[in-house]
């Protein structure tokens, strides 16, 4: 049998999407949802490393409002609650014994909006 792909396009990055789940794995109402969360954690992990006042920006930015020393890294903040949101996700609909652990450092406004939003972290 001769293959119709070589072994190089199935193991490349630009090579055809696989997935292991057949049809569509979330409906439209689960991708809304999932992605709505997902914003508005980015945007509490934003407001974590950004800003020091007007987290609602009910008034326009002013230099005042923004933190002169930045804590936090806003480039694992992203990846962070997109893991924590999806896995969240699906340890809920299977009921799985799992917990989602990460370090503390720099990464922490990607944790804490996801918990934060979720319930289980308040002030």
């Amino acid at each position: 049998m001769i293959p119709t792909r070589s072994l190089v396009s199935d193991l490349s990055s630009y090579g055809v999407a696989r997935s292991t789940i057949p049809g569509a794995p979330l409906s439209a109402e689960e991708v809304r949802k999932t992605d709505a969360f997902w914003r508005a954690c980015n945007y509490l992990a934003l407001g974590m490393i950004y800003l020091q006042d007007n987290p609602l920006l009910r008034e326009p930015l002013k230099p005042g409002h923004i933190k002169s020393r930045m804590l936090g890294h806003w480039g694992a903040s992203p990846a962070l609650s997109f893991v924590y949101t999806h896995l969240n996700r699906v340890i809920k609909k299977h009921d799985l014994d799992m917990i989602f652990m990460a370090g503390t450092a720099h990464g922490a406004p990607g944790v804490i909006g996801p918990v934060y939003l979720e319930g289980a972290y308040c002030t």
